[in-house]
């Protein structure tokens, strides 16, 4: 039989608060529950006893994981200007050599890789025959100041971060725009909107897969804000949502948000931290959910990509 052995004061305080003997049992049980919360939050995720594993380390620095509807993987190696593929069979191969500087990638429901080839400061579409389709040159005459990473809605529009970062392939050396913001290319327009502004440097995007809402990273701000989408793409009823910023990020299907960084940083959709997946590396910059389930977190980190299975899938 369970006894329940409290110290004098303890059991003073407690019959000061003229607790009946039989809710002590309650009261213990509750004590010993609470710190495990959080952890089986994160358990319930992935299983916290593996690392995530190492797949190569053969890159200068990578970008832009997005998956296809097979669930094969597709990232970029930046400074060396190409695109990679990491199949469902664990088979990893180039896909394309002189890839515009692609950074930030994610797949249209036609089966295209559209990419921030900011190379030019352009949009691209690349088609499963790595046939190359520009869609966005300008704003308005001017040069967009470096599209960073994309998100596609379920109409074909694009949703794009467009902040300003100095590369040494660039001959420019300041921005054509006044402010780094948040775009909206329409299915088939060639001029995008303005749809979100007031950042310092508006990074990492993702809509939820029901196009209700759009979440946005501001590495200079630190924090991640979630919008509402309206009609056309617009956007309203802007909400801090975490004390984060990120490079990329991805949604699983309990709407959970995953945030790069120094590792992985899982919140649940009010925001609260649920997770952490640490990387050995200096810094994660992108990820997604691949594998023929979608089961698996393909993580970009550097010179690097890891693999982590995970209890959850992906929505992309």
């Amino acid at each position: 039989m369970f006894k329940l052995q409290l110290k004098p004061f303890t059991l003073h305080l407690l019959n000061q608060l003229v607790l009946p003997m039989k809710n002590y049992k309650i009261l213990f049980a509750f004590l010993l529950i609470v710190p495990t919360f959080k952890a089986s939050a994160q358990s319930a995720l992935y299983d916290t006893t593996e690392k995530a594993q190492l797949i190569s380390k053969q890159f200068s620095f990578t970008e832009g994981a997005s998956t296809d509807k097979y669930g094969n993987v597709f990232f970029t190696d930046q400074p060396n200007n190409k695109i990679w593929e990491y199949d469902v069979n664990g088979k990893l191969s180039l896909f394309l050599d002189s890839a515009g500087r692609s950074n930030g990638m994610y797949f249209d429901y036609k089966g295209n890789l559209i990419t921030c080839a900011d190379e030019h400061d352009q949009l691209w579409s690349i088609s499963p025959d790595k046939k190359i389709k520009v869609l966005l040159t300008d704003f308005h005459g001017k040069l967009m100041d470096g599209p960073n990473d994309v998100w596609v809605d379920a109409k074909g529009g694009i949703f794009m971060t467009d902040p300003y970062c100095q590369r040494d392939y660039w001959t420019r050396k300041k921005p054509d725009l006044d402010a780094p913001n948040v775009y909206y290319l329409p299915k088939g327009a060639h001029q995008p909107i303005m749809v979100a502004d007031g950042f310092k440097f508006p990074n990492g995007i993702v809509g939820t897969p029901d196009g209700k809402y759009l979440y946005v990273a501001d590495l200079g701000l630190n924090k991640t804000f979630r919008y509402t989408i309206g009609k056309d793409g617009k956007l309203s009823d802007k909400v801090p949502v975490i004390n984060q910023g990120s490079d990329g990020m991805t949604l699983d299907e309990k709407g959970n948000i995953y945030l790069t960084g120094k590792g992985v940083t899982i919140y649940d959709p009010t925001g609260k931290k649920i997770g952490h997946i640490e990387i050995n590396e200096p810094w994660t910059a992108n990820l997604c959910f691949g594998g023929k389930d979608k089961n698996v977190l393909f993580i970009t980190a550097s010179t690097a990509i890891y693999t982590i299975k995970m209890n959850v899938k992906g929505v992309e």
